[in-house]
Parts: structure tokens; sequence; C-alpha cells
């Protein structure tokens, strides 16, 4: 059994412009051609986007770092670069992007097929023939293409469900998605047989479906991070409905309510308003109907059925689609309910430079406020500038080491 991966890191870097080019017209009869040099392509970006086939992110597993590729150069007859190929990644609806860098929620991937850029690639340079005037007519130095934005993203994925199953351990939540799902999770009469995440179909007599997930069961202090129920906790969040699933054999149904809806509320993030259905499970072992006295609003029914025998889970589903009605998910807390279906999030434009690189038949000239040390070797590296390349800054000449 593969694990189930719900939270990963990734660094992406969106593709560099190409630089524009510096060339002249060189055809027979013409002695005296003008600039034609086009320009660079536009650096590939990097893109997210929601796929409802997928699960988890175990995709990521291998591979974290993204580059996209950078656009071509600029050539002569004035032909331009071509952009940079974007790198498209797939990730499950419901993830979360986060930029680690200043914690800010990059998008909320909610529905499928959403699509968000998250590292735009940077501009290309123009090309020599856009900088011919009346007086400068055969200008010998061409823009160097503009690097793509980079950063380090968090993907955490929360499960889009109609309903979710909470509960102690043990209490028959997975044995209850296998009876009325598609679903095939491991179930044995131990605690913590389920050690991940599992989503269900289930299929209704009028052609509906509805999806139901199965967390890992949850201990008292879950919401502190004790047991296996603080990492999981968070794929309550966007259930319509809570499946409040109980052992009914013990006799405490009550208590054993007390302590998962205590956990809930402590943990936050709307679960503790959460509407409620309390599943009385394993009502075959015992003759007498386990009590059960608890009287909350949240709760919309209170129904007792067998995973072993299968006893009432035909009347369970039923109550299922009559509790989900026919509706898209709704927006649930923390989520703003003004904010649309997903969060599209756009990098800010980089910052124009107080100064252009600017590529010469020799080598490089820096035009405007030129930068000093680290700053100015950085820009100059990334332009592509090697040893014994002249390097023009205002009126002094230099040869890069």
């Amino acid at each position: 059994m593969s694990l189930f991966h719900d939270r990963v890191r990734i660094r992406v870097k969106a593709g560099r412009g190409g630089d524009g080019g510096l060339s002249f017209r060189r055809e027979k009869f013409v002695p005296k051609g003008g600039p034609d040099g086009g320009d660079g392509g536009r650096g590939g970006d990097i893109i997210l986007v929601a796929d409802a086939d997928l699960r988890d992110l175990s995709a990521f597993r291998a591979k974290t770092v993204f580059d996209a590729r950078r656009g071509g150069n600029g050539r002569g007859t004035r032909k331009h670069g071509a952009d940079g190929d974007d790198i498209v990644l797939a990730v499950p609806v419901g993830t979360q992007i986060t930029n680690l860098e200043d914690g800010t929620t990059v998008a909320d991937l909610r529905e499928d097929g959403v699509r968000v850029v998250v590292a735009r690639g940077g501009g290309g340079g123009r090309g020599n023939s856009n900088f011919a005037t009346p007086t400068r007519q055969t200008p010998r130095y061409a823009e160097t293409g503009l690097p793509g934005e980079s950063c380090e993203l968090e993907l955490h994925l929360k499960l889009m469900a109609d309903a979710a199953c909470a509960g102690l351990p043990n209490a028959g939540k997975s044995s209850l998605l296998r009876r009325i799902s598609n679903a095939k999770p491991k179930v044995a009469d131990y605690p913590f047989t389920t050690l991940a995440p599992m989503l269900g179909t289930v299929d209704g007599t009028d052609g509906r479906q509805l999806t139901v997930a199965d967390v890992p069961g949850l201990i008292e202090g879950a919401s502190e991070g004790i047991g296996l129920g603080h990492e999981f906790l968070a794929h309550l969040e966007r259930a319509r409905l809570l499946l409040h699933v109980i052992d009914a054999s013990e006799g405490d149904a009550d208590e054993r309510y007390r302590v998962i809806d205590g956990e809930l509320a402590a943990y936050g993030a709307g679960l503790g308003e959460r509407p409620q259905l309390v599943v009385l499970n394993k009502a075959d072992l015992d003759p007498e109907p386990a009590p059960f006295s608890v009287e909350d609003e949240r709760i919309v029914a209170v129904h007792r059925v067998s995973c072993a025998t299968g006893a009432g889970i035909d009347e369970l589903k039923s109550l299922l689609f009559r509790l989900c009605p026919p509706q898209a998910l709704q927006e649930l807390a923390p989520v703003d309910e003004a904010l649309p279906a997903f969060l599209e999030y756009r990098p800010k434009p980089p910052e124009r430079r107080r100064f252009k690189v600017l590529r010469t038949g020799q080598g490089f000239r820096v035009v405007g406020t030129a930068p000093e040390g680290e700053e100015l070797d950085e820009a100059l590296r990334a332009a592509g500038v090697k040893p014994g390349s002249e390097v023009e800054v205002g009126d002094e000449v230099m040869i890069w080491k």
C-alpha cells in the first residue's frame, strides 16, 4: 500500500527571457543595411492546474524542483525568439498553495480545471532594430532578457467531499465506507487500521453520486497533535456533513460522542459548527438499542447500523442523499464566502530596474543608474557574461574576469 501524500514543498523557477538580436541587414546591393535584430522570446511560466482524477500529491515525491525553459534569442531579419515552454503541474482538487517566503496563500484550487500561474517567465529583450533613430542609425547593442520569477511553495491537500467520517479508532468508519461506497479500505479489528485518508463514491438510485471521505481515527488530544488525528483533521474542513461514527456496543455512546466533538471544536476551522449525522455502529452486538441521549441542534439525524450484517445501510444511504442535496460544495470556514470558488494568484510584475544590461558586439553595456558590487555582478552573470567579455559602465570599460 502506497503512502498518502497530502503535503509537499516544491521550488519553482520560471524561464528567463531571451536576449534581443544584435544584427544588421546584409544583402547584395544593400551595402549599408540597417539594424534588423528581432526581440527575444518570453520565458516559460510555471502553472498549477487542478485535476479531479488525482487523489494525492505523491507525484511530487521524486521531483520537487521545476525550472521552465528560457525564451529564444532574437535573430536577424527581425525574427523574434520563440517563447519558452511552460511547465504545467497537475495537482488534486482541493490543493492549497502557500508561498513559504512570505506565508501568503497563493491559491486555493477548489474546482476541476482551475489553473494558476505561480511564477511568470521573464520578458524578452528588445533587438537592436528597436533602438534605431534618425540620429542613431546603427545601434550596436540589444537588450538582454529579464529573469523569471522564482519561489518556494507548500502544497497542502484538503480533500473535497460531500461527507466525511469522524470518530474514535475502531469505531467502524472504514467498514462503513466499504458498505456504502465503492472504496475498499483496509478493515481489521484493531485501532488505527486506517493510516491515510480515503475517498469513496456513493451511488444513488437516481444516478446521483456523493463523495464520502474516511480519515484515521481521532483520539483525545488530536487537535493538539496527539495521535494520528492532527495531520488529518484538515481533511474534514471541506465536508458538507460529518458522519460521526460511534461504536454503540460499548454502552457509552454519549461520552464517545463528546470526546470527538470536543476535538472538532478545539481544532477550529468551522468543524465545531458543522452539521452531524450520528451513526451508531455495531448494532448487531447488542439486542437492546444502544442509548444515545445527546441533544444538539447540529445533530441532523441519528441512525443505527451494523456494518457486519448490513442492517440499516440502505436507509443510511438514502438519508445521506437527503441531507446532501444536489448543489455545488458550499464554502466552509475559514474561507470567506465572498471569495470565488478559487483564488487566482497573479504575481506582481518584476520591479523595473534602475538600469538595463545591453548586449554589444564586444560584450555588454550597463545603462541607467548602475548598481555596485554583487548586484551588478549577478545581473551581468544572468545576462551571460563570460571571462574576457568587455563591459561598459558609464565612461568606464572593463574586461570581465
